[in-house]
Parts: structure tokens; sequence; C-alpha cells
């Protein structure tokens, strides 16, 4: 029981990543629309909490920019890459100087989940930071790659998690300062994005 994960994410140690949410994806990716809207509610989240954003592009000049419907605004970087992990060089110095140079949780979503969210994982687990891939706002072109994804992520000791639960255990109680800012974020249930049938 000592060595098993439980995922309990600190504030002050944690980085938002959004991966490649691109305007190019919208009719390939399924639920696209639904991502998207997800993603928006943890960068709105993080915006209010202050947690660092870190936003990567793949090929911008070919696949376009993040879409309006994430707001990025909040960006403490938006990186072009053509690696499919967001683990590029630049990435990697920003991480040092980010939660005075102790990260030690990414919150991850965006697209495809198959590819770069899953070299993403990967190479994060590797430098040795804890990884919640949010399942909500994850997808791929296709679910079977999308489904098997989030299994080999639980496999590799990435923890699974939904935008509703990573926000409210970002907060953690209900006299959080901010947790009526975030509790209006999810008065609204985010859409289902195509998982609950395939549970």
């Amino acid at each position: 029981m000592a060595n098993k994960k439980l995922g309990n994410i600190k504030l002050n140690e944690t980085v938002l990543f959004v991966c490649d949410i691109q305007d190019k994806f919208r009719n390939a990716v399924k639920y696209f629309i639904e991502i998207a809207q997800i993603a928006n509610r943890l960068t709105e989240a993080s915006r209010i909490l202050e947690i660092p954003l870190i936003v990567t592009e793949q090929y911008p000049k070919g696949l376009g920019s993040t879409v309006p419907e994430v707001n990025i605004a909040n960006a403490v970087g938006v990186f072009p890459k053509t690696k499919f992990s967001m683990v590029i060089p630049e990435v990697e110095e920003k991480l040092k100087t980010l939660c005075s140079g102790n990260v030690r949780h990414v919150i991850l979503c965006g697209i495809e989940t198959h590819v770069c969210v899953q070299q993403t994982v990967i190479d994060l687990l590797s430098k040795g930071i804890e990884v919640h891939v949010v399942a909500d706002a994850v997808s791929s072109r296709s679910q079977m790659d999308r489904i098997f994804a989030l299994e080999r992520f639980r496999q590799m000791g990435a923890i699974v998690t939904t935008s509703e639960a990573v926000l409210l255990q970002l907060v953690g109680d209900k006299d959080h300062p901010k947790f009526k800012e975030i509790q209006g974020i999810i008065m609204v249930s985010a859409p289902e994005s195509g998982l609950v049938n395939k549970l």
C-alpha cells in the first residue's frame, strides 16, 4: 500500500498542459467540440487558481492555432512543435521556472490521446512527474485508439481522472477561497464526450 499512487495533487506544485487542440483537427477527432469545451473549463480553472498553463501546437503552420473555444490567454507559454510529445526543450526550460522549480503534478488534456498525449505521458512519467490525464478532455480520431491509450496510461502509472474530479480535488474544501468560482465552472455537468458507453 505504501507504494501505491494515490494521485493527491498539491496546488502549488501543479501545471496544466493543453496539447494541440487545433483547428485542423476539428472535423477529424471524435467529440472535438466536447473536448474543447471541457479543456476550456480546465483553462478557466487554471486562471482562477493561478495554476501555470502550458500550451503546445503541433506544426501550427499547417494545422492552425489553438481553437478559440479554448481560452489560453493566461498561458505562460504557447509552444509550436513537430515532435509528438509536449516535452520539448522549450517546455522543459519553462517547467524549471514554475512552481519554484518543483513541478510534481501535470494535469493533461488535448489530442490525440494515443499519439501526442501518450508520448507526453511517457516523457513526464520518465522525469518523475505525476500525470493526471483528464479522460473526458482527451480524444482521438478513433475511439478504439482513445480507449486503449487510456488503459495504457493506467498501466504506466498515470492517474486517469475526469474534469470535475480534478477541479474539486484542486480546491479540496468548500471553504477554499476560490471554491465558489470553481463550483460555478462545474455547475453545468461536462458533456460525456463518448466515454460513458465505453465503460
